[in-house]
């Protein structure tokens, strides 16, 4: 009985936020436009670091030798 409890609800909430989606369409168009952009400069901010840090090991690598 659980398992077909857990498919009825899983269902139920998968139909719940398809029609939330399109009711509120707009709403998450204008916050993936605000959020969007940030991801990115953060992604870039990481791979910058990310980069820094491995130039960083090769110079300490070469230093050792």
């Amino acid at each position: 009985m659980g398992k077909v409890l857990s498919l009825l609800i899983g269902a139920v909430v998968a139909l719940v936020g398809l029609i939330l989606l399109i009711a509120w369409w707009y709403e998450l168009l204008f916050i993936l436009r605000g959020v969007v952009p940030l991801m990115l400069i953060l992604g870039g901010v990481i791979a910058v670091i990310a980069g820094f840090s491995e130039l960083k090991d090769v110079l300490k690598k070469k230093e050792g030798k």
